[in-house]
Formats: structure tokens, sequence, C-alpha cells
């Protein structure tokens, strides 16, 4: 295993429609960066979804950038299990 393969990755999302057509990046990060977005996603109760594949496709994306139309219907889907997540959550 190579030292590219042995960190973690993470990408932060972040959709609003009312400013944005699509989820934009707002951050990314490898090793201690990806560490420090899982720690504060949890901190702040946000859901985590682990997805290797989409996570290597959206860590090419500079902060800000909006996804690329090709990934829409995968990103919905992540949207609508943090929804679920975070609907449940509330009617505990």
């Amino acid at each position: 295993m190579n030292d590219h393969e042995r960190y973690k990755k993470a990408v932060a999302l972040q959709y609003d429609q009312e400013k944005a057509s699509a989820p934009i990046v707002t951050a990314k990060g490898r090793g201690y960066i990806a560490e420090e977005i899982l720690k504060r996603a949890k901190d702040a109760n946000i859901p985590i979804q682990e997805d290797k594949s989409l996570v290597e496709i959206l860590s090419q994306l500079n902060i800000n950038d909006r996804i690329p139309e090709e990934l829409y219907h995968v990103v919905a889907e992540v949207f609508a299990f943090i929804y679920k997540v975070d609907r449940a959550q509330k009617n505990k």
C-alpha cells in the first residue's frame, strides 16, 4: 500500500437551492485535514456517508466548485440518505 492509498480522504458538500443550482464542494482534504472535516461534521451532528469512489471523484474538484451534472444522481442519493438520517434523529 502506498502513501496515497493509506491516507483517508474527505469531501464536504453543501446544497442550498436558493443559492446554487447544484451542490458545491465546501471542504476537502486527506490525512489530518480529512480527519478534521469528519470530526467537525460529527461535532455538528452532520450525517456522514462513506463512499470511496465518490470521494475520489469529488476530491478532484476545487473548493466552491459545483458538482458536475454527471454526478447529480449519485449525490442526490447521498443527500436523500442524509435527510432520512436527520429526520430519524429528530424523531427520537
